[in-house]
Formats: structure tokens, C-alpha cells, sequence
């Protein structure tokens, strides 16, 4: 829905506020550091009312400004709101000491995922030695159709329900080995509903083996996914399966959903 669509229907909308924090979202690992013309470019707010909401934002503390360069990134802010949201999850503190459990036996990367619409969002990441920087951040976002967690979060949706996501959501390709065929999609899914857990291999990086497994509410809905991505060169997919998966599925089982 547009947001004048918004404005008109919802009386309480604020289209300014909904402005302002459109600016905000268009910071990402490849707009770090942007000036009036590429924040009103990405935005697709008009320059003026854009240098009125990035002076804003400046003045209000959410963005800092480079007085040579003149443009604008994003301020510790950003890790208040998320420290903020970190407390005000209780699936993410039921889960911490679980998480560093699961990591500390299997000596590999861990992490959890929540669903955001038609994508995934790591809400916690525990990394081991190999871990690239970009797979240590929280908040990252990627389509759900294509990652280990977003398909054994769908393998836990009633079957409708999961053929309308597999059929409409968004599929990207992040390496040469990336499933775009929503009919293998759909196979992958419905095998994790069967086994409860989804294994994949090479989707968003080569050579990199990820598997998951839902944690679900008391409502029996999938509310996270407990994950784990492995070397390639160091693990198969059948060691995988035997070594990892029964702590995994152990691990996300015991995220009780009736404490959450």
C-alpha cells in the first residue's frame, strides 16, 4: 500500500514520521556513507523535504554528518534501538543460553532467524574462527526462500499457507549453486516439514553447508529458526546429518515456546 493510499485510509498515519524513517532504511553494507542527492534518490523523497528530514535526523541524534564530505551515516542510535529490541524479545532471551550451549559443542557458527515478511532477519549470530565479518552482524535480511531457516520456518506452516509463500515470495540468486526453481523449492520445504530440519548447500555462499530447524510456539506456528552453517571443505553433507543435526534439533526443541 502507497503511502498516500496510507494517509487516506488511516487517519492516524503520520506521512512526515514515515518519511523520516524511509530515510533511515536506506543504509545498508553497500550505502554506508551517503550524501542529500543519494539519500533522496534511494529514498524517493524530493532533495528538499530530504535535507529537512537528514538535518533532523542529524540534529535529533540517528544520523551523523561529515562536515568535509557533507554526508551522512548512521549513529550509535542504530545500536540502541537494536539493544532495545534484544531485551524486548523473549524468544532471543530464552534462547541465548541455548545458542552458546549448541555453539560451544559443536565448535561452528550459529545462529537464529525470525521471519519479516517474505524474509529472514538474524536476531542472533555466535560466530567461530572462519566467520567473515558480514556473518557476524545482527539484522541482516534475506529472502527466506532461499536460506536454510526461512524453509524449515515455511516446513512449519499449515500447507496452504506454505504453497502461497513458495509461489509469491521473492527468490535471488547469491551464487551460481542458488536454487531459483520454486518446484525444487517447494521439495526442499516439504522434505523439512518430513524430517524437521532443512539442509542446504552452497545457496548463499559456496562451498558453505547451512541446516535449521524451527522452534515453534505453543500456538504450534514456527516463531525462529535455530541455525547452523559449516565449511564444505571440512564437513559433508551425511556428517552433517549426523553429527550436527540431533544437537540442532535438541537445541531448538528445548527453546520452550510455553516460557516465551
Amino acid at each position: 500500500m502507497s503511502q498516500e493510499k496510507q494517509t487516506r485510509q488511516d487517519t492516524l498515519f503520520v506521512n512526515s514520521l514515515a518519511k523520516g524513517l524511509r530515510l533511515l532504511e536506506v543504509f545498508d553494507e553497500e550505502n554506508q556513507a551517503l550524501g542529500l542527492s543519494e539519500l533522496s534518490a534511494r529514498s524517493g523523497i524530493d532533495k528538499s523535504a530530504t535535507q529537512r528530514l537528514a538535518n533532523t535526523l542529524h540534529q535529533t541524534g540517528y544520523l551523523t554528518k561529515d562536515e568535509r564530505t557533507r554526508r551522512y551515516r548512521p549513529s550509535h542510535k542504530f545500536l540502541e534501538m537494536a539493544y532495545a529490541y534484544m531485551w524486548s524479545d523473549p524468544i532471543v532471551q530464552l534462547a541465548m543460553p541455548k545458542l552458546i550451549e549448541f555453539s560451544r559443542r559443536i565448535g561452528e557458527t550459529v545462529n537464529m532467524a525470525q521471519m519479516s515478511g517474505s524474509d529472514i532477519v538474524y536476531v542472533m549470530r555466535l560466530p567461530c574462527q572462519r566467520t567473515s565479518f558480514a556473518a557476524t552482524i545482527l539484522g541482516r535480511r534475506l529472502p527466506a526462500l532461499v536460506t536454510s531457516s526461512g524453509r524449515t520456518m515455511l516446513a512449519g506452516l499449515p500447507e496452504a499457507e506454505r504453497e502461497a509463500c513458495i509461489a509469491n515470495w521473492p527468490v535471488r540468486r547469491f551464487t551460481p549453486a542458488t536454487t531459483l526453481d520454486r518446484e525444487e523449492i517447494a521439495r526442499s520445504v516439504q522434505e523439512g516439514a518430513a524430517r524437521g530440519f532443512v539442509l542446504t548447500n552452497g545457496q548463499m555462499i559456496l562451498k558453505e553447508i547451512a541446516v535449521a530447524a524451527p522452534v515453534i510456539s505453543s500456538e504450534g506456528r514456527p516463531v525462529a529458526a535455530v541455525q547452523c552453517a559449516v565449511s564444505a571443505y571440512d564437513w559433508t553433507p551425511e556428517r552433517v546429518e549426523r553429527e550436527i543435526v540431533p544437537i540442532l534439533l535438541d537445541t531448538a526443541n528445548s527453546i520452550t515456546p510455553s516460557a516465551v
